[in-house]
């Protein structure tokens, strides 16, 4: 099995993978591994790190769930992957996952309330654009999402990520069991 995940922030990419490969006995692989330096997510490896992480992960496994996108800074990243998923989710929702989030990581002090009154910060405000960027070279936006998809060689099964993680799964396991019949 070779499965990746990729939408916005927020819409359970790694919940999803990591789940996947639990049931599936595979490898997890998570990308923001690939582009943090640490869990603080404040200081980013460098493009050459990121490729020899990436590189180790394809030496040592055949089979993986990932979670997330290595497209702006290896083109070519996951490309013999089996079977390409998009989670899309209400904007709404998403916005409060990511509060949430924010909040579990212990990140409410640095935030201040934007022009509605609701808490942001710097994270918080570039997840708004997700929907709003039109460039799609903009890393982790819609657009930068549709371009990767739309050059993929791969199957491709969109999903809204507002159903369990176990119902995700199922249509998962379904999509990839026809793709091997």
């Amino acid at each position: 099995m070779k499965i990746q995940v990729i939408g916005g922030s927020g819409t359970g990419k790694s919940t999803l993978a990591k789940y996947i490969s639990e049931q599936e006995n595979c490898v997890w692989i998570d990308t923001d591994r690939y582009l943090w330096k640490d869990s603080s997510f404040t200081e980013n490896h460098p493009a050459e790190k990121r490729l020899e992480l990436y590189k180790k992960d394809m030496q040592s496994t055949d089979r993986y769930a990932v979670s997330g996108s290595v497209f702006s800074w290896c083109k070519d990243g996951f490309n013999n992957r089996e079977l390409f998923i998009f989670l899309e989710l209400d904007e709404a929702e998403r916005m409060k996952r990511l509060l949430e989030r924010e909040a579990n990581r212990g990140n409410l002090n640095n935030m201040w309330p934007d022009q509605q009154g609701k808490p942001t910060n710097d994270f918080i405000e570039w997840c708004k654009t997700y929907h709003t960027s039109t460039d799609k070279t903009a890393v982790g936006t819609y657009e930068a999402h549709m371009h990767e998809l739309e050059l993929s060689q791969s199957p491709i099964l969109k999903l809204n990520s507002s159903k369990s993680t176990e119902e995700l799964y199922r249509e998962i396991a379904a999509a990839y069991k026809k793709l091997n019949r």
